[in-house]
């Protein structure tokens, strides 16, 4: 009983300082795609000083996930505590090196945390305000969980399904040079699908790219490239929370599993510091007021006052080699020339940006059509609240 007491207090009291209640409790709501279930399980039969039925969970866990580190560790305490008290969590060998041990002990904290701390129920992501029909699902990496998200598209809305636990970059993150070992935050989207055979089994199971860096880091002068989701080598189940060069890496069946989720071109990548969950109503009533100056900045293309049209944009806006002024002059000079413009807008998506108060990320199709000239293009635009009115502060084609 001494040494159960013991190991329980090695191997859990770390993770008991979390949050208050039972590891039984919380394992109810843990995702079934990842092992923190049946770490739930083994940490359970701890607490409740049964190290034999412990050790049955563990080797249970082992069996599915046999090159998952973490459960080898808490395997050899459970071992080497039938002989000796424990002294610390991994006290299982002198062999085994005190830095791999501290980035196991991360990795059992990080999964544990995010087992405790589920998304509240009822509740939904403040980032994002919409999704188009044909965007199926939407990824969140939540960097101080270590954990990615992935929301299905019910009409519009984001409803989660799925969560995994991930690796970001050794600096952490808000990446800002190349070679800064840092994970960007911001809005991005996958750019392209690369196999197995196409890579170096460091990259495991394959890589998705992402398109960083996006418009907004070339503004505020952030560089560096080579983002990508991707698994680990064939020697490793997952790494510890801090591990990688700036990109989101998984283990590979999770790695699998999300790869079902991703549409090429299509599919949201939103990174941030931390996941603010707030409710329907809440979201409706930012949708709707951005909605509404969407449709009064097209309404004021279409009738060719500029000045009203102008109206819409930011002091600080910046496109390409334009500000607000080249921008103004551009404008009146391209409606001076023309007798009637129409404009629609449609597969429209709002994403908030990571880390700002009211800065969203809009994109949609516009088709234009005028006396003299028509076009279709996918087109981004930034909006910012600018005293009390939404504004935007960036314009280009997606």
């Amino acid at each position: 009983m001494r040494l159960a007491k013991s190991l329980a207090r090695c191997v859990l009291a770390f993770a008991f300082a979390l949050t208050s209640g039972s590891v039984a409790a919380s394992s109810a709501t843990s995702t079934a795609h990842s092992p923190e279930e049946g770490l739930s399980k083994v940490l359970s039969a701890i607490e409740a000083n049964r190290l034999d039925l412990a050790l049955t969970q563990v080797e249970t866990l082992l069996a599915k996930y046999p090159k998952f580190r973490l459960a080898h560790l808490i395997r050899g305490d459970l071992l080497a505590a039938r002989a000796r008290p424990l002294l610390a969590f991994g006290d299982v060998s002198k062999s085994v090196p005190h830095d791999q041990v501290e980035e196991l002990r991360a990795e059992a904290l990080a999964r544990l945390k995010a087992m405790r701390e589920r998304p509240p129920v009822q509740r939904v992501p403040r980032l994002i305000l919409q999704l188009h029909s044909e965007q199926k699902y939407a990824l969140l990496i939540d960097s101080g969980k270590s954990r990615l998200y992935v929301f299905a598209n019910v009409a519009g809305r984001p409803t989660l399904i799925a969560d995994y636990y991930v690796t970001l970059g050794k600096r952490g993150v808000e990446k800002i040079r190349e070679g800064d070992q840092k994970t960007p935050l911001g809005v991005y989207h996958v750019t392209g699908n690369l196999p197995r055979q196409k890579l170096p089994d460091f990259y495991g199971s394959g890589a998705f790219p992402i398109n960083y860096p996006n418009d907004w880091d070339r503004r505020l002068g952030r560089n560096g490239s080579g983002i990508w989701l991707h698994g680990t080598p064939s020697d490793t189940y997952s790494r510890p929370p801090r591990a990688s060069d700036g990109c989101i890496v998984l283990s590979n069946p999770d790695l699998e599993s999300v790869g079902r989720y991703v549409q090429i071109g299509l599919t949201p990548v939103i990174i941030a510091e931390e996941i603010e969950w707030t409710d329907a109503a809440a979201i409706e009533a930012d949708r709707s007021s951005l909605a509404a100056a969407m449709e009064s900045w097209r309404a004021a293309w279409e009738s060719r006052d500029t000045d009203r049209y102008l109206q819409h944009y930011s002091s600080r806006f910046h496109s390409a080699e334009q500000d607000l002024a080249t921008w103004a002059t551009h404008k009146r000079k391209v409606n001076a020339a023309k007798t009637w413009v129409k404009v629609a807008v449609s597969r429209v998506a709002m994403v908030r940006y990571p880390g700002e108060q009211d800065f969203v990320v809009v994109t949609f199709d516009q088709e234009y059509q005028s006396s003299n000239l028509a076009n279709t293009m996918r087109k981004r635009q930034y909006w910012i609240k600018d005293n009390g009115r939404w504004r935007i502060l960036y314009e280009g084609s997606a």
